[in-house]
């Protein structure tokens, strides 16, 4: 049963979840430290993200379907956060812009939904073939 839930995209889009999960979190922190003198914000790199789970899912296909239990996990690209590198450092020493960071928190909003809503389709899809409904 387990491998059934491997050989769909499940694995991909619930680590698409916990990266966004994360990152959101990063993000409300520094949105939380706005005001605090001297505070660099923290992101999660999306790009080294995508490559990672581009990287796992290849891996995945290479591999025989009993065999890719637990090949898309990539903890090591949740190692930590980096330092956000903003392009503006404001007089206080501190590097975070509400403008930026609100983009940043609807695009990561926007990965969430896209994972959610396609991760609830490939349930219906299961749903369906287990209960032989269209």
């Amino acid at each position: 049963m387990l491998g059934l839930f491997k050989s769909t995209t499940i694995p991909a889009l619930e680590q698409s979840l916990t990266f966004s999960e994360r990152r959101h979190e990063l993000l409300a922190g520094n949105i939380a430290n706005l005001d605090t003198p001297g505070y660099r914000s923290r992101d999660l790199d999306e790009s080294e993200f995508q490559n990672a789970l581009a990287e796992s899912i290849q891996d995945a296909r290479r591999t025989r379907p009993t065999d890719s239990i637990g090949a898309v996990t990539r903890d090591d690209i949740y190692a930590g956060p980096r330092a956000a590198s903003e392009q503006v450092v404001f007089h206080d020493g501190s590097d975070v812009s509400l403008e930026g960071q609100i983009t940043e928190v609807a695009k990561n909003q926007h990965l969430h939904g896209l994972a959610i809503t396609t991760m609830r389709s490939q349930f219906s899809l299961l749903r369906a073939a287990i209960t032989e409904r269209a």
